[in-house]
Parts: C-alpha cells; structure tokens; sequence
C-alpha cells in the first residue's frame, strides 16, 4: 500500500516519542520512504542514532547540516520531497507554535514550508489536551487543512487517567494508508461544482446580491481534487483563489451565465454538487446607465425569476450521474430539505440553518445534515469547512449506484 510513498517525519519532544520508533519500523516495512526530523527537546526522548538506523536515512536536527563546511538543511526542498508530512508525536507546544506561524526550529520552517498535506498526531496530558487554547490551537490547524488524529484515552505519563494519549503506530499506519487509498478514490472522474453567490444587476453599478463567501464550495472543489477528480468550478463572485492543477476556475456573476456555464460541462461531468448560493429573481429591466439618487422619486425596481440551475440539471441528468444540492433553511428547515430533493432530482441534499450556534455566512465552520436519495440521514456537528467537504464527498461515495 506505501510501497514508493515518502513519509516526512516530525518527532517532538515527548515521552510518546518511544512510540515512533515501531511507526517508523511498520513505515518502511510498508515500502515507503521514510526521513525524519527532530526536535532539540525530542533527542532527550529517543535518540537519532534509532532512528536513523530505523529509517534507513540521516536525522535531521538543525539548519546547519556541517559546521566545517558550512552546509545547510535545505526544509524548503524537504517539504517538496515528501508526499506526506507525518508529526507525531505532534505536542501542545508544537502544535501551538504551528497554529500562529511561528518558526525557532527547522521542524516548524519545514512545516511552513511543506507543499504536502500534513497529518498530526497530538500527544499530552489529558489537561493540556483539554485546555480551549489547545482545542483551539487544533481547529485552527484543520481549518487550514491539516489532518488531526485522534488521541487515544488511557493512563498518561502523569499517572492520570484519560485523553490525550497519542494514538497506536498501527492506527497511524491505517490512517495513513486511508489517506492515500483517498488520493486516488477519484482518479478518472469528472466532477462539477458551484460556489459562491450570484450578482444580479439593477444598474451598471448595483446589484442584488448575498453573503456567500465561496468557502464552501470551494472547499469541497479542493476536496474532489485531492481524491483524483477532475473538477470544473464555476464560480460566483467571490475573493476566493484556488490553486490546484486539477481544479479548472470559471467565473460568472449572474445566475444565467452560471447556468450557461455549468451545462457545458455538465454532459460529461460524473458528479455534480451545487454549492452555489443562487439569488432566485433578478431585476426585469436594469438600468443601462447609473440610477441617480433622488429623494423624491425613489426608483421602482420589478423582479423575474432566475433559472433554478440544480432542477435544470435535474431534469437532465443522466442515469450514471450523481447531482447534490444545498438547502439553506430558517424554517421547516427538514422538510422543505426534503421537497427540494425530491422536486429538483437529487441525488443528496446539504442542509445548513442560520439558526445554528456557529454558522454564519463567511465563516470558517459549518455545521449540516445530509439527506440522500436512498432515505439516509446524516448529521454532524459543527466543523471547520474542509471537514465538511471531506464529510459531503464521502456521502456521494456512499450512495447506492
């Protein structure tokens, strides 16, 4: 399963430490290609001369390679070397440190430096573990997209009791094998994806809009992408980039244009996800030249509908193909979820409530339930907008051909 794979691994300074040796042992075993960076404080827990020994390649413990001769640890060229970045154990203060962007080690430049996706495995005292700087430190991390494991529950180096433990090399290995069964799941599909909000004009200077920022959408573009796909993302207006060599950017303002552009991909497209929040009516006749303000005669502005693009792709799809849509609800927010499943051909709907603690438009989290075709419902708890993506193509994976 890793045969080939280069594993980059950061062990810091706890009494988890020990563990590494037997994940690097099962890392190599596997096949994969493993090197290995240490922290000042990880040295006093297991010593390089094990690890070099076990990974078959020199440790690396500080930015200067020689001090004869002056040569370097170029973390730059580590963090495009690997094809995974593995931290573990991954402690409060590491993880603190990653969290803000600081860099006093050449662990931490190479995490900053790392193109490869990143897995921590967290490891301390159930306190530190516990602590909402910590928690908080953690969420940040997978906000930016890293991969958090989670702590085993057990007796800790304090004599307590409880989370915090870092988990067993043999769940790492699983975790890791996941991860890269994942990065191929969707090789050879074609995928397409809406974000962002649409801006319908009413002059050549306003429009009528909404507050979505994109994230979602384009997350889930991410999501698709890193598991093989090739996606098309047509996107509304949004300050959003998305740099990925398998993610194709369309954008569009209004809700006609996003519909002419998704039905020129949508033949071909073997998944379909329709995160776009699209302003259902548009000004009937706007403006050709600026409105003028006057307090006196107030303009009168008269509506149409837009195009609704999830039930004219509904109508459209192909029996092969998978279209997902998103509800958001302030009201009966299950059954009008269900209506629009039903009434629009989805395969699966996403339901977000602005009532929900948490969830707001522009917002890192996100919290939803999935509704699906074969009568599955899904519900998760609030989570940052990556694991939401991860959690919503899962779920496509899952339905029922």
């Amino acid at each position: 399963m890793l045969q080939g794979k280069k594993i980059l691994l950061g062990v810091c300074g706890g009494i988890a430490a020990y563990k590494v040796a037997f994940l690097t042992r099962l890392l190599t075993k596997s096949g994969a290609e493993v090197r290995v960076i240490m922290t000042e404080d990880a040295v006093d827990f297991i010593s390089p001369l094990t690890m070099a020994t076990l990974s078959k390649n020199p440790v690396i413990q500080s930015f200067i390679k020689d001090q004869t001769s002056g040569t370097w640890e170029n973390h730059v060229e580590l963090g495009l070397w690997a094809d995974l970045f593995v931290m573990a154990p991954a402690t409060a203060n590491t993880i603190s440190k990653m969290a803000y962007g600081q860099c006093d080690n050449i662990l931490l430049a190479t995490y900053l430096s790392a193109k490869c996706p990143v897995m921590l495995a967290p490891a301390m005292d159930l306190d530190m573990y516990a602590h909402p700087s910590t928690q908080k430190n953690l969420s940040l991390l997978q906000g930016y997209g890293n991969m958090i494991l989670e702590v085993g529950d057990g007796e800790l180096a304090s004599g307590l009791s409880g989370p915090g433990r870092m988990a067993e090399p043999e769940a790492i290995i699983t975790k890791i094998e996941t991860f890269f069964k994942k990065k191929s799941s969707l090789k050879g599909i074609k995928a397409l994806v809406t974000a962002g909000p649409t801006y319908e004009p009413i002059d050549p200077v306003r429009f009528i809009g909404n507050h979505s920022s994109g994230k979602m959408g384009y997350a889930i573009a991410e999501e698709l992408a890193n598991r093989g796909a090739e996606v098309a993302l047509v996107s509304g207006p949004v300050h959003l980039d998305l740099k990925n060599p398998r993610v194709q950017i369309t954008k569009v303002q209004t809700a006609i244009e996003m519909l002419e552009a998704s039905k020129k991909v949508s033949g071909e497209a073997d998944i379909m996800i329709m995160a776009a929040a699209v302003a259902d009516f548009r000004p009937d006749n706007p403006a050709t030249e600026k409105i003028k303000k006057s307090s006196t005669n107030l303009p009168k502005i008269t509506f149409e509908a837009n195009p609704d693009i999830a039930a004219t792709l509904g109508k459209s799809k192909k029996k092969n193909q998978i279209l997902a849509g998103f509800a958001l609800e302030t009201e009966n927010e299950e059954a009008n979820a269900l209506r629009k499943l039903k009434e629009k051909n989805l395969d699966l709907i996403v339901l977000n409530s602005l009532k929900e603690e948490g969830v707001r438009f522009g917002s890192e989290s996100n919290k939803v339930t999935i509704y699906t075709r074969d009568n599955k419902k899904l519900k998760f708890e609030l989570k940052n907008k990556k694991a939401v993506a991860a959690d919503i193509v899962d779920a496509i994976l899952g339905l029922k051909q």
